[in-house]
């Protein structure tokens, strides 16, 4: 049985276990850098020396969209098999716009975030470029990290002394 079938049945017998918390702590580290604590898993995050790091790891920004990217192949693969359309492989390129002029303080009036991100979707295999074009539209209305870029997301913060 596949996951995506498995996931969906627990849900139908459980709609409760569908509401998942994530939990991720970082602790800063070098100049800029932030080691990421998720579950088991571990990594650095940093920026490169002409944004005051040490250029030891991706950037936040470079993370975000291999977020983004790595949520959509998971969504692509779920909805391919639940839609019945092939899928050989699957390649996802990112690229986005940032105005660092927000970052640091030179002009309030750009965003800080991306102003624009562009994917370009690399699909192997038999079906027609129509079939493919379903599976975008199924993979864009489920996709929770695309959810994330596209739709404002209530964010609250605590600042507490150590």
């Amino acid at each position: 049985m596949d996951a995506g079938a498995t996931w969906t049945d627990r849900i139908a017998a459980s709609p409760a276990s569908a509401q998942l918390t994530y939990r991720v702590s970082g602790e800063g580290e070098g100049s800029v850098a932030t080691r990421i604590r998720a579950g088991k898993h571990e990594f650095v995050v940093d920026e490169p020396g002409a944004l005051a790091g040490d250029d030891v790891a991706a950037s936040p920004v470079e993370y975000a969209l291999g977020a983004l990217i790595s949520c959509q192949v998971v969504v692509y693969r779920l909805y391919a098999q639940a839609l019945g359309i092939r899928v050989d492989e699957i390649d996802i390129a990112a690229e986005g716009d940032l105005d660092a002029r927000r970052l640091f303080g030179i002009d309030e009036s750009v965003r800080a975030g991306f102003s624009d991100i562009r994917l370009v979707i690399t699909i192997t295999g038999p079906e027609t470029l129509e079939r493919y074009d379903e599976l975008r539209a199924a993979v864009d209305a489920h996709c929770p990290v695309l959810d994330l870029f596209a739709n404002p997301t209530p964010v609250s913060a605590v600042v507490r002394k150590g």
